[in-house]
């Protein structure tokens, strides 16, 4: 009897939460009554229980214990089958003192998940799903999924299917995929469904990026006419705004430098009105954009801002353009709150100021 006792013996309680009253230690365990349960395992190992602890943790274990006897002198007996041995003394253990080690977790990790899950042991099944979950790999993943489905773990789950969607081709050759394509088709459809909508989102994540990076070039593009207009920049300002000398790149030379090249050539290029040049096609969006987002048009200094004004009014935009110049502009306020709160409350008094010349000093 002392080695049947043995395997439910534990060193010291943890987790805080539980109730103190069923924790077991070496100390106190000879102190419990005589157990007036048996639990029996595959192999035929009998570990001894007693019903008011089992059932006060698992209320499976609960209704088991509290069904009706045919001979009230009858032995009761509670027979936990189809895992190890020592997976059943290690979740008995766990009953009595709410501990289970890494390596006991390491061991019998799986087992102990179906055995939480069956019993409704929630405390032990979170810890079981988490030390599984540390341990997948291509060669037992599937089976793990499979587990993670029966026993309702749907973090495990998840973790299980990206890692066969991230390392398909490899999942494909193990032993685990080829018999679950023969006795689960149906998980196996679960699976390339889930790859196929990870695909999508990676697509569709793809392309809202690039279209956010539009976007924000737009935006960076608007506030660089505005500033060429208003101040000058390096080789092209308003006519009377003289360039300072030495003055070196603004912050954004790049956009900025290639907005001054289109405004350069579209001051001189000869086809702009006949539409014939892709370049000045270019400036005239550029152009429009400002205008559909500028809300001071009788003081702006752009070019044409306020006959592209005049022009929307009467004739409007389409949706398209529409939602383009409601993208910019969102783009432009998340750049603006990015800044430093000195630099937007410059940008802002800038905005402010009223600026009466609509031509350019190239």
């Amino acid at each position: 009897m002392e080695e049947a006792y043995n395997a439910t013996k534990t060193t010291a309680p943890v987790y805080g939460d539980m109730n103190d009253h069923y924790r077991i230690t070496d100390e106190n365990y000879r102190e419990l009554p005589a157990a007036d349960v048996q639990i029996i395992t595959s192999d035929g190992l009998r570990i001894p229980a007693h019903s008011s602890i089992l059932a006060s943790v698992s209320p499976v274990l609960e209704n088991i214990i509290d069904r009706p006897r045919k001979h009230r002198r009858s032995e009761r007996i509670i027979p936990i089958l189809g895992v190890p041995s020592d997976a059943v003394s290690t979740f008995v253990r766990f009953i009595y003192s709410f501990r289970c080690d890494e390596e006991q977790l390491e061991k019998f990790g799986i087992h102990l998940l179906a055995l939480s899950h069956v019993y409704l042991v929630p405390q032990l099944k979170q810890r079981c799903a988490k030390a599984v979950s540390h341990r997948l790999t291509v060669d037992n993943v599937v089976d793990v999924l499979q587990l993670a489905r029966l026993c309702d773990a749907p973090d495990l789950y998840l973790k299980c299917m990206r890692l066969i969607s991230s390392h398909f081709k490899s999942v494909e050759k193990t032993e685990g995929w080829k018999f679950m394509q023969n006795h689960d088709p149906f998980l196996e459809l679960e699976i390339l469904q889930f790859i196929d909508e990870a695909e999508s989102r990676k697509k569709r994540t793809k392309r809202h990026r690039e279209e956010q990076r539009l976007y924000m070039e737009l935006a960076v593009a608007m506030e660089c006419l505005e500033h060429i207009c208003t101040e000058g920049c390096t080789s092209v300002g308003p006519y009377d705004v003289h360039p300072t000398k030495n003055r070196g790149p603004c912050s954004k030379f790049s956009t900025c430098q290639g907005i001054q090249l289109l405004i350069k050539h579209f001051a001189t290029c000869k086809n702009r009105v006949n539409g014939g040049c892709s370049r000045c096609k270019r400036m005239w969006q550029l152009l429009r954009l400002h205008s559909s987002m500028c809300d001071q048009p009788d003081s702006c200094k752009v070019p044409l801002c306020r006959q592209f004004k005049m022009q929307q009014e009467k004739k409007g935009d389409d949706a398209l353009w529409k939602l383009l110049v409601k993208k910019v502009m969102s783009a432009r306020v998340l750049s603006t709150l990015s800044l430093p709160k000195r630099k937007r409350e410059e940008q802002l008094s800038e905005t402010l100021q009223n600026h009466g010349i609509r031509t350019f000093r190239l």
